[in-house]
């Protein structure tokens, strides 16, 4: 039979708790999100902090921890202070509500159209859309994204061209096209009136 001290011994023991290891900081995906805010490829980063761009990529992967001398280079390539980069993230919002002054519009005047990006700005190069608004006779004409780039336009009002692959077709309201953009391609209002239309880009 245990004593009353081996027991009392247990239950001390028992009670002891052992503090929460704090998990270090993903300095790997801090350096990647504000790359991605500033829309800086790996070349571009790699050059303002001369860093070379496979370490950077194992750094953004967190597959290697960069030294203080290495972060000190890549927050000023990045504007923000080195203590900023280690500072613990918020954890996201259940649910974000962004209003319509929150969401950036890219207008082109001569070309008479306007794209207000809907999609977050941390999914730019990979997954975007947009509603796409042309005036009668306006055109977005775009040069080739990277390979693999595709393109999913849906007609919400109006009527509208679009020109891929040296392939041209006509879509009214309700009709969606799917084309390969790593190409020169167009999307053009043919109508008289104002039209509108869900744009979807996935970059390859």
């Amino acid at each position: 039979m245990a004593s009353s001290q081996n027991r009392r011994g247990a239950a001390s023991a028992a009670s002891i708790v052992t503090p929460a290891v704090a998990a270090p900081p993903r300095v790997g995906e801090q350096i990647q999100r504000l790359r991605s805010e500033r829309k800086m490829t790996l070349d571009d980063l790699s050059r303002a902090a001369g860093v070379s761009k496979s370490m950077l990529s194992e750094i953004e992967r967190d597959k290697a921890n960069p030294t203080i001398a290495v972060a000190w280079r890549l927050t000023n390539a990045l504007g923000v202070s080195l203590d900023s980069l280690f500072a613990p993230q918020k954890a996201p919002e259940a649910i974000a509500v962004a209003g319509p002054h929150e969401i950036p519009t890219l207008s082109g005047h001569d070309a008479k159209y306007q794209l207000r990006v809907w999609g977050p700005i941390e999914l730019a190069g990979k997954f975007e859309w947009y509603e796409l608004t042309l005036q009668a006779g306006g055109a977005l004409v775009s040069n080739a994204h990277e390979p693999g780039t595709r393109e999913h336009l849906t007609v919400l009002q109006g009527s509208i061209e679009v020109e891929a692959a040296g392939t041209t077709k006509r879509l009214k309201a309700a009709d969606t096209a799917r084309y390969v953009a790593d190409e020169p391609h167009a999307i053009r209002n043919v109508g008289k009136g104002e039209a509108r239309a869900l744009l979807v880009v996935i970059h390859g």
